[in-house]
């Protein structure tokens, strides 16, 4: 007897979720066991590291969605929705598409089947609350930066880093620790610059002087 196929999807936002692959592997062990769990034979997992969940355009997801297209499984399955789409509208695309050509979307974190009306609803207020966190998130952004200009703050330049190792960045810097410490411990962590290479004082110091770590800090 042939067991149902099913095809993961796995994704994280940032360049330093890709390289640590923390949230990648916690993702993919929830599909493997779903798929033991259900009895499907899991054909493949496919991934989008460090790329946005507002973007449709991910390599990884446009590959898994021709491959549902061409019926080589009957689920698509998600550790979570939002992994999926942070956009209601193109959230609600896929799983009008995974309707029309006769598979299901399967969203671990909420259980709900999709194929449904019902499903469709809750994965819609799922969907709903994705984008709201996305705005929400901007909108904190550009009010900081806006506080900051107000209070006569100097901002620096822009800076590509994810928000997660600004944090980091601006809690050792808060702790007491040292501009040169703090290249150490980033630098012994694996962690590399924009560019690829080592840290040093100077480039903590470029880190703590950017904009977006002075939004990060007024909010």
């Amino acid at each position: 007897m042939k067991l149902p196929c099913a095809i993961g999807y796995v994704r994280v936002s940032t360049e330093e979720q890709a390289r640590s692959a923390l949230g990648l592997d916690a993702q993919k062990r929830a599909i493997r066991m779903a798929a033991e769990q259900r009895g499907w034979d899991l054909v493949d997992i496919v991934a989008d590291a460090g790329l946005s969940g507002s973007r449709k355009d991910r390599p990884g997801l446009q590959s898994a969605l021709t491959r549902m297209r061409r019926k080589e499984a009957e689920f698509l399955v998600v550790a979570k929705l939002d992994r999926l789409s942070r956009s209601i509208r193109d959230g609600a695309d896929m799983i009008d598409q995974a309707n029309r050509q006769g598979w299901a979307l399967v969203d671990l974190g909420s259980g709900v089947d999709m194929s449904t009306p019902a499903g469709e609803m809750v994965a819609g207020v799922l969907l709903s609350a994705a984008q709201y966190e996305r705005r929400l998130i901007g909108v904190r952004t550009k009010e900081g930066l806006a506080s900051a200009k107000a209070r006569g703050v100097s901002l620096g330049k822009p800076t590509s880093y994810p928000d997660e190792l600004l944090t980091r960045i601006h809690r050792m810097h808060g702790q007491g620790l040292s501009l040169r410490k703090i290249a150490e411990v980033l630098t012994e962590d694996g962690v590399t610059t924009a560019k690829g290479g080592r840290w040093h004082a100077s480039s903590v110091l470029s880190v703590l002087n950017s904009e977006r770590m002075t939004a990060l800090a007024a909010a």
